[in-house]
């Protein structure tokens, strides 16, 4: 049988290579029979299953809550595809004892997965993950028909959109964007997030302009990850009809990217920078500042001009989420355009942050472009680049070991100050410049990251990052 494993958020896999209809309900027994071994207290003998718009999602999410009812729990089922974080406010709402998500997020339309979120209506912890695999085909799946079980009123149907909305329209000032008059558009890459800012602005004086919103399994042949190369239809789209701004969400919404009125991206790092700033600057608040370690470092020039405690974490957002937990938290971001925030579910959410990011504009009342620049002014310029490359699997750790034991001796020219190994291997330079390698989570690829303070600075980087890999 085929191996399984949870990667940085849940077990991602091919359809119909690995990702079938056995596997998943030897995955889905395995979670029930966790959580029967696990009870958690103050929580209720229920589960609360979602599902995406990606090929045979709807059937997968069914599957799934045939199993966990035919062990006793009763099960609250989305209506439609829904947003991640709709699903994982439920949990939390609904005293559940956890839920699963089916999803594969921002990976390409070929895969699909198991997110399995916590009581805490959050990313499951690693230990959970870990035991939830230890659990595998250790009972026989036992089901109830989907059918029975609605008559029995073990499983019911419920719009958990409806819930999410009106959680995250308290969280912002939405008399003042309601009374802004932006002109948004919102680029929802045939996800699930396709009509949210539609329906969360209704009724206001602001425009909407949703862009790729059919509900395509393959995603208009593009991958849905808010990041540049995806942008290509709407940003010149956004040339042609200039907006305010432009929101980008990936396949189930958790995360944000975006472009300028005129279809120039920017990147997840200038988001959020934009936001640590609007959280300090005009909201007016404090705490803990949570990033996973491939984000821009201008966070942390950020943090020390404004008297944060800035805490780095590993790649996946369980562990933002386990500093969340802890409370006293700002904002909690990711490199991937997912971004946590205080008083609302330990998990990130892309329409939040779409609304968030509103909020700055309608309070500061000024372009995208300007607010940029004061950013640059302020903390210098900061240029991220990414690449996937393709890298044997069986020779990650080999890679990885080479790396730390034969560092490059300078990034650009500057000697090398630092290195971290916690999580793939990072280079940090003496003037900030930094490269890192890490295999993919959810992807059989290797990631390089690298950040400085030109373009072509970060592609020099990325080259040499390339090869480093060469050497094994």
């Amino acid at each position: 049988m085929s191996q399984i494993k949870f990667g940085t958020d849940g077990w991602r896999a091919l359809i119909a290579e690995d990702f079938t209809f056995h596997n998943l309900e030897r995955v889905a027994q395995a979670t029930a029979t966790y959580w029967k071994s696990n009870p958690v207290p103050d929580t209720q003998r229920r589960a609360v299953v979602g599902y995406d718009r990606r090929f045979l999602s709807d059937q997968f999410a069914q599957r799934t809550a045939e199993i966990l009812c035919g062990n006793g729990f009763a099960v609250t089922l989305t209506h439609e595809a829904t947003p991640t974080q709709a699903v994982s406010l439920a949990v939390r709402a609904q005293k559940a004892i956890g839920g699963v998500m089916i999803t594969a997020s921002h990976n390409p339309p070929a895969f699909n997965g198991f997110k399995l979120k916590a009581f805490y209506g959050g990313s499951a912890e690693p230990a959970i993950c870990q035991a939830v695999e230890a659990a595998l085909d250790r009972e026989p799946v036992q089901s109830i028909s989907l059918h029975e079980a609605i008559l029995t009123k073990r499983i019911r149907i419920q719009n958990l959109r409806a819930a999410h909305y009106r959680a995250v329209k308290r969280l912002v000032d939405f008399k003042l964007i309601a009374q802004s008059k932006l002109h948004l558009a919102h680029d929802a890459l045939f996800g699930v997030g396709a009509g949210c800012f539609d329906e969360l602005l209704v009724g206001t004086t602001c425009r909407v302009t949703t862009l790729n919103s059919a509900h395509d399994p393959l995603f208009g042949g593009l991958n849905p990850e808010p990041i540049p190369k995806n942008y290509g239809p709407s940003a010149a789209y956004l040339k042609r009809h200039p907006h305010d701004i432009c929101l980008v969400t990936d396949g189930d919404a958790d995360r944000v990217g975006g472009m300028d009125g005129r279809g120039n991206p920017l990147s997840t790092h200038q988001l959020i920078c934009l936001l640590l700033h609007h959280f300090v600057v005009n909201r007016k608040h404090c705490g803990r500042v949570i990033k996973a370690l491939t984000t821009t470092s201008m966070v942390d020039k950020m943090c020390s001009a404004y008297g944060l405690e800035l805490v780095e974490t590993g790649v996946g957002f369980k562990y933002i989420c386990a500093e969340m937990l802890k409370g006293d938290v700002l904002l909690g971001f990711e490199e991937s355009g997912g971004i946590g925030f205080p008083g609302h579910i330990p998990e990130r959410d892309g329409i939040l942050a779409g609304l968030m990011l509103l909020e700055l504009l309608a309070t500061e009342k000024m372009p995208v472009k300007k607010l940029l620049a004061r950013l640059l002014k302020q903390f210098g310029p900061h240029h991220y680049a990414r690449i996937d490359a393709a890298f044997p699997l069986e020779k990650r750790p080999l890679l990885m070991g080479h790396c730390i034991k034969n560092p490059p001796a300078r990034l650009l020219g500057s000697p090398l100050a630092e290195i971290k190994s916690y999580d793939g291997v990072k280079f940090i330079a003496q003037n900030g410049s930094w490269l890192m390698l890490r295999g993919s989570g959810t992807e059989p690829i290797l990631r390089i990251y690298a950040e400085a303070s030109s373009e072509e600075g970060a592609r020099k980087l990325l080259r040499q990052g390339v090869s480093l890999t060469q050497q094994v």
